[in-house]
């Protein structure tokens, strides 16, 4: 496998695209603090060369992670658009309207199902679906507290729609666990998943939507660049829709791929894509100018 090209900074390639379709939580914030750095690269990039358009795995719509990205400190010239894995699953889930749906999830992911006309279910007895956007406390559950809720919808053969395929997410100098793990706890019992959001194909189609309206003219996939920290959620996305990216290999991964000197060490960086059989073709510890 080749190695991805370690940069130096954003600047490095810059000219050689149009539009970013750059993750948000691991490369511009963290959920207690945004990065100066990574937003003055993403403003310099919107102002002098192209547009950013941000592409979430937040289960909820593009207005609460705007409000999110607000109270953190991200500045609105460092994007251009917003799209989420919310906004791609509200889609699947109207087309499964009225239900009933077994919601699991913490109260504030609710912006998701408003307008949908979906009947709540008190349980897989009950149910035609499950709907997941995490756990209900993600500071402190984990997937095994819902082995024996999600077994009993397994065995009833309920499909499951996951709003949020990232499996962690960095919270301050913690990982918490996010729908996706629930959804691959899910897929062990034998259940059926169906997810919208990075790496699958309906958020990138929304992106790439909003990326030829902020054009104005179609989108020339050769000069766009997928950003982020994720292997399986963000490399893997590019990967499927044939896009280059630049993979910032800290994020969730911490110092795996720091070499001895305390830079990116291309070598980590190739072994951490390897092993989800992944390809980036560029690579660094963090998004920077």
């Amino acid at each position: 496998m080749t190695l991805p090209h370690a940069l130096n900074g954003l600047s490095d390639i810059a000219a050689d695209y149009d539009i970013l379709l750059c993750d948000v939580w691991g490369v511009i914030h963290n959920g207690r603090e945004s990065w100066p750095a990574a937003c003055e690269a993403l403003t310099r990039f919107n102002r002098d060369h192209g547009h950013v358009v941000l592409i979430s795995n937040s289960p909820r719509p593009a207005p609460g992670v705007v409000t999110q990205m607000d109270a953190l400190g991200v500045p609105r010239d460092s994007w251009r658009a917003v799209v989420t894995s919310g906004d791609a699953t509200r889609m699947e889930l109207a087309r499964r309207a009225p239900g009933p749906a077994w919601i699991i999830g913490p109260d504030r992911d609710w912006p998701l199902y408003d307008g949908l006309g979906l009947a709540p279910a008190e349980g897989a007895e009950d149910a035609a679906f499950i709907s997941v956007t995490g756990p209900e406390n993600d500071e402190v559950e984990t997937p095994e507290d819902y082995r024996e809720r999600l077994s009993a919808g397994a065995a009833r053969d309920l499909e499951l729609i996951c709003a949020n395929p990232d499996r962690v997410v960095q919270r301050g100098d913690r990982l918490i666990y996010c729908g996706g793990s629930l959804a691959d706890l899910y897929e062990s019992l034998g259940g059926r998943v169906t997810m919208a959001g990075k790496p699958f194909g309906p958020i990138y189609d929304l992106a790439l939507k909003e990326a030829a309206d902020l054009l104005g003219k179609p989108v020339n996939r050769a000069r766009v660049l997928c950003v982020g920290d994720g292997v399986v959620t963000d490399v893997l996305g590019a990967n499927k829709q044939g896009l280059d990216c630049l993979f910032i290999a800290q994020g969730i991964h911490g110092d795996a791929a720091r070499g001895p000197d305390g830079g990116l060490d291309p070598a980590r960086a190739g072994d951490l894509l390897k092993a989800e059989t992944t390809y980036a073709r560029y690579a660094a510890l963090d998004l920077t100018w």
